[in-house]
């Protein structure tokens, strides 16, 4: 939906972006202040899809919130249940069976697999390139069949809980996990083929939406978007958890601060991704796959926080407990809501046509912004 409203004063056009548009990636309103073709002011409007999820954790118990979650940033559920976990277990004080933190980084890392699988094939679609969308979900289809065995699920996953993960590995796990590493490396190539040589895609994408390492720190933009500005700041690398201090990957780092940056950032930790699972997929231990807790949970009353590094960036998760067998209050440090307020200082001064390559490159997932 595009509606124009021209203001005769200054000649200016106003125009409504969304709330449903191919474009914005979900319910997302952007009210854009055009001279001409130029873009003089963007102002994201957001709650079309609020559905309290923060409040909703309130009322649950310190198992049930966990699952709520995967329906912020559903493309990286796996890694959102397992912050829960985390703040959960950092309260109760409880040390993970090494199978069980073994199994939640492989998870996690298909699952940014498989976001950044989405995101390359939509990036292509939006700026006008097919094929990209059906190479990018022939890889991501190949890691949900992967997820499909052993959760029963393909998208929102409720797989990894306070004490380790609800089920133990499918007995075909490893040999798929293998095969879709050697597919992948395989194919991988096409992906630099069709979008990162092609000169019409540079041109849509290099010296459009820069923004600098002082505004992404200012801005509180975490992930790609600020790594693209050359701003280090993986969780992975800075605060480990699980025990990714013990595998070796690089944190990718671009410094041209501009979309096409933000893409090549992606690109490459797309490659980080196998290197780990390369480490761990013949290396996942025996033994069991849950510590043992008891069956209702209840906090020592305290404040706990943990974060994490999602496919967009940094989640924190805040509990404070009362005592009981549910949250005083939780709190989501999304990356999705604080690298979107990047936008405006991404677009403003370009055309309207970039607009479309600043939201690519900034992978939104809505609910994450409407919690």
């Amino acid at each position: 939906m595009i509606d124009v409203i021209e203001t005769k004063d200054t000649g200016e056009f106003i125009i409504n972006v969304g709330p449903q548009h191919p474009s914005t990636h979900g319910v997302l309103h952007l009210i854009i202040t055009l001279d001409g073709e130029m873009i003089k002011d963007v102002d994201p409007q957001l709650g079309y899809i609020h559905r309290s999820i923060e409040k909703m954790s309130e009322k649950l118990s310190y198992r049930q919130f966990i699952y709520v979650t995967s329906r912020m940033d559903y493309l990286s559920s796996h890694i959102n249940n397992q912050a829960c976990s985390l703040a959960v277990e950092q309260g109760l004080g409880v040390e993970l069976p090494p199978r069980a933190k073994v199994i939640r980084i492989m998870m996690a890392e298909l699952t940014r697999l498989a976001s950044h699988c989405l995101w390359y094939g939509s990036t292509g679609l939006d700026l006008g390139a097919v094929t990209p969308f059906f190479f990018g979900f022939r890889e991501r289809d190949e890691i949900l069949d992967i997820f499909e065995d052993t959760c029963g699920a393909r998208l929102t996953m409720n797989y990894i809980v306070p004490s380790g993960v609800m089920y133990d590995l499918h007995p075909d796990f490893q040999k798929k996990v293998k095969q879709f590493i050697i597919n992948f490396k395989k194919n991988f190539g096409e992906y630099n083929d069709l979008l990162s040589g092609n000169i019409i895609f540079q041109n849509r994408t290099k010296g459009v939406g820069y923004i600098s390492q002082q505004d992404v720190i200012s801005l509180g933009c975490t992930g790609p978007v600020a790594r693209g500005s050359g701003v280090s700041c993986d969780i992975r690398k800075w605060y480990p958890y699980e025990g990714y201090e013990n595998l070796q990957f690089d944190e990718i780092l671009e410094t041209d601060g501009d979309c096409f940056a933000r893409y090549m950032v992606r690109l490459r930790e797309m490659e980080q991704s196998i290197r780990i699972l390369e480490q761990l997929v013949d290396a996942i231990p025996e033994g069991e796959f849950q510590a043992k807790t008891k069956n209702v949970i209840k906090l020592p009353k305290g404040e706990y926080y943990q974060k994490v590094e999602t496919a967009r960036g940094e989640l924190g998760v805040y509990l404070i407990s009362d005592g009981t067998q549910y949250p005083y209050r939780v709190k989501y440090r999304s990356p999705n809501f604080s690298n979107l307020f990047a936008m405006k200082t991404m677009a403003v001064g370009q055309k309207i046509g970039d607009l479309v390559s600043v939201m690519a490159m900034l992978d939104l997932v809505i609910p994450d912004i409407d919690r």
